[in-house]
């Protein structure tokens, strides 16, 4: 019985990293600002890295607030369209990533009940780069938009 158990935990195991591994988001993602637009005061995020954590995946994001501040945020959850606790970010405390299809993710940030982000990633064919397009709401209230590219390292 201990045999089997430990068996089917492996397959388990096996199945969730193939099921990563075939996420074209895993990975580490550097900003490409020359080919980024970002709207004025936006916070630019540098450094992206998707990983495996368990059955979830996990979302590293380190860059610089407007006033060029470090800034670091970390989710953990699944790509399902379900809201995860996001930690690190002043503007919102839940995120959710729903897969479209085989390269594009909707994302939506809220600061309780309210949408204050959405947006999609995009993922290149190749898997090379991705684009991120973001539209939401600044502390001041401002409608921002912007999109970042970012290369895979």
């Amino acid at each position: 019985m201990k045999a089997r158990t430990i068996l089917l935990t492996l397959a388990l195991c096996f199945v969730a990293a193939v099921g990563f591994a075939s996420n074209p988001n895993m990975g580490t993602w550097k900003l490409n600002e020359a080919k980024s637009k970002f709207a004025p005061g936006a916070q630019k995020n540098n450094t992206v890295v998707c990983e495996a954590a368990g059955d979830n995946l996990k979302v590293t994001v380190d860059g610089t607030d407007a006033d060029g501040k470090p800034t670091h945020t970390e989710w953990t959850g699944k790509f399902d369209g379900k809201d995860y606790p996001v930690t690190g970010d002043p503007t919102s405390d839940a995120r959710s990533y729903k897969t479209i299809d085989d390269h594009t993710t909707a994302l939506t940030n809220k600061k309780g009940d309210k949408v204050v982000a959405s947006g999609r990633i995009v993922v290149s064919g190749d898997g090379k780069s991705r684009m991120v397009t973001l539209s939401g709401t600044d502390a001041k209230g401002n409608k921002v938009k912007s999109t970042a590219v970012y290369d895979k390292q």
